[in-house]
């Protein structure tokens, strides 16, 4: 048995019926009426309309060019995993960079720092500043790291690899005399 059906009534289908043009004519016959003369010619003007005032605007959730943001993004990632970069160039694209000197000495000073390289798969931004990058990180070609998250942030005028992915990294790196310092 059905929620609110009557075995006693057979057919419902005219009540059905009524109801539902009923309502159709409730919703949709104030924008049928609105929309009656097509001449353009109506014996009043239509109400000013308020201006409308902006206080705040929304932030942005992604920078001005995303194709462009995403390159450079794409870019500055392979420089800072490939293993030829030196050190000053890898600190170029790193959050902070030049405060990074000690946790960026310990990730390129693991063995395996040395051989690792990454592929970005995915550029989603979260504002004008900010993007998640999903990424994988191959080892000597292999790929050791598959869908891999990261961050990559906007930094005066660059899009670098955050603090907190290379934080995370060499976290994982599971190397325990190798003391990232101040820094993460």
């Amino acid at each position: 048995m059905v929620l609110g059906s009557d075995l006693r009534r057979r057919n419902t289908r005219p009540v059905r019926g009524t109801v539902v043009a009923a309502a159709l004519v409730l919703v949709l016959g104030p924008a049928l009426a609105a929309c009656g003369d097509d001449s353009g010619g109506g014996d009043s003007a239509p109400p000013p309309t308020p201006p409308v005032e902006r206080t705040t605007s929304a932030p942005a959730t992604a920078p001005a060019d995303p194709a462009a943001a995403t390159t450079r993004i794409r870019a500055n990632w392979k420089k800072f995993f490939d293993p030829a970069a030196s050190t000053q160039d890898k600190q170029a694209v790193l959050e902070n960079g030049d405060k990074m000197g000690t946790v960026l000495k310990a990730f390129s000073g693991d063995k395996r720092g040395g051989q690792v390289q990454a592929v970005v798969q995915k550029v989603a931004f979260t504002s004008a500043t900010r993007a998640t990058v999903t990424y994988s990180l191959t080892l000597n070609g292999a790929t050791a790291l598959p869908n891999a998250s990261g961050t990559a942030v906007e930094q005066d005028g660059t899009w670098k690899v955050s603090v907190n992915t290379l934080c995370a990294l060499v976290a994982l790196s599971g190397d325990a005399s190798q003391s990232p310092g101040a820094g993460c």
